[in-house]
């Protein structure tokens, strides 16, 4: 018994691993605009509305992509949707590495969108939740977005080592395309190797049943099961708070000058080390400290709220730049902590696992839907409200939704103690 209990231990975690290597690369080639933005208006000809138009239209793509997922990500095994995504978004860093005319570009950037988000993500999100009981769901959630931004930023600093160590030119740029390439390639192998087949599927009687026939109740009893869409608005919530922290940068240059020197060291410290910090310190303290991770969140909403409203009328010009980013990095520190685990509550609401799949990409169509447009809606503001006026008005609405978050939250963890009230 121990040793099967051992042995299960371990397949876990190396499937785990896998995942997270998946995660922490198939997103690079899409993405490629965060190390490689002015290479790639240099030697690829690219202007910046260009570059924008096929973030957007890959953003369009991705957002209807969740909504197929729901029926692909339980209809087919994670032995095959893991390493087919891993092999697709290969060939498309191979296609995008000859330098293509402007409508292929795009068209890869469509493809690299279906296979990390409608293939990839939603199927990583369900494996790695019936890879964890409920009391490991925070822990696992928050260590795979950790190990995600680490694998992120060896990945992206490899890449920069091979652009700059081919000369910094054209070819350094095909170069660094190509590793994109190859390493989400080497893991798709290592993946079709290491993860385990699905299970077949099962009727809600226990009886056997097909795989088209499962999918297609999974999707029918996910909308239906108002749980789920209590966890997705919660995501939603989260992710309307997390699209305002782009602007922080743009805030700390405007109002407390913050000297470009900093600048680098700033963005490093947002997107790579609170995504470290968040994740685990966010997971372990939704499993040990709350036992909840409905109530991490409600109890986190609160505070950024909070803070983002007393942020909102401090005296900014009076204040130093190190008081700024301290609080800025802060509320991103809270917001990311919050994002690591903002899938773990599907656990928690007794979402059926045999319909995991459908729920994740229920929760991830819902949920990253303000990446579609809260990006306008803040900027539109700053361009319309210029200076401190409007940064006021954008960190006002980031804590509306964040109040919004909590009332939500306090609701669904009311919804969930009556439940389990209902079954002792």
């Amino acid at each position: 018994m121990e040793q099967m209990t051992s042995s299960n231990t371990k397949k876990k975690w190396i499937s785990f691993g896998t995942l997270m290597l998946g995660a922490g690369t198939i997103y690079k080639l899409g993405f490629l605009k965060d190390a490689f933005y002015a290479p790639m208006q240099e030697f690829m000809g690219l202007t910046h509305m260009q570059i924008g138009t096929a973030m957007s239209v890959a953003g369009l793509i991705s957002t209807f992509g969740f909504l197929a997922s729901i029926y692909l990500t339980d209809r087919i095994s994670k032995k095959i949707m893991i390493p087919m995504s891993l092999f697709g978004i290969c060939l498309c860093g191979l296609w995008l590495s000859t330098f293509p005319s402007y409508g292929v570009f795009l068209l890869i950037y469509c493809l690299l969108a279906v296979c990390a988000d409608m293939l990839y993500w939603p199927t990583m999100l369900k494996t790695v939740r019936l890879l964890g009981n409920e009391d490991e769901q925070g822990r696992m959630f928050g260590i795979m977005e950790a190990g995600r931004g680490l694998m992120d930023t060896i990945v992206a600093f490899c890449a920069l080592g091979v652009f700059a160590a081919f000369g910094s030119n054209a070819f350094g740029l095909r170069m660094a395309i190509l590793f994109y390439a190859v390493v989400p390639g080497v893991i798709g192998v290592i993946s079709y190797f290491l993860l385990e087949p699905d299970t077949a599927p099962t009727a809600q009687d226990g009886k056997a049943t097909s795989k088209n026939k499962a999918a297609w109740d999974g999707v029918v009893r996910a909308l239906k099961n108002r749980n789920i869409w209590l966890v997705s608005l919660n995501i939603f919530m989260v992710y309307s708070v997390y699209c305002g922290l782009t602007y922080f940068i743009p805030f700390l240059e405007e109002v407390y000058a913050l000297p470009m020197t900093l600048v680098g060291v700033y963005g490093i410290i947002n997107q790579y080390g609170l995504k470290m910090l968040g994740g685990p310190v966010g997971g372990f303290v939704a499993d040990k400290v709350t036992h909840s991770a409905i109530k991490y969140l409600r109890i986190v909403f609160l505070i950024t709220a909070a803070v983002l409203l007393v942020f909102n009328f401090l005296p900014h010009q009076q204040l130093g730049v190190v008081v700024g980013m301290s609080i800025t990095l802060s509320i991103g520190a809270l917001v990311f902590s919050m994002r690591a685990i903002y899938f773990a509550p599907m656990d928690e609401v007794q979402v059926p696992r045999e319909i995991t799949g459908a729920a994740m990409s229920l929760g991830s169509f819902i949920g990253y839907l303000p990446g579609a447009f809260m990006y306008a809606v803040y900027g539109g503001i700053l361009d319309r409200i210029p200076g401190l006026a409007g940064y006021r008005v954008v960190f006002f609405m980031m804590a509306v939704f964040a109040v919004l978050g909590f009332l939500l939250s306090s609701y669904t963890f009311r919804i969930v103690k009556k439940e389990r009230q209902a079954k002792s």
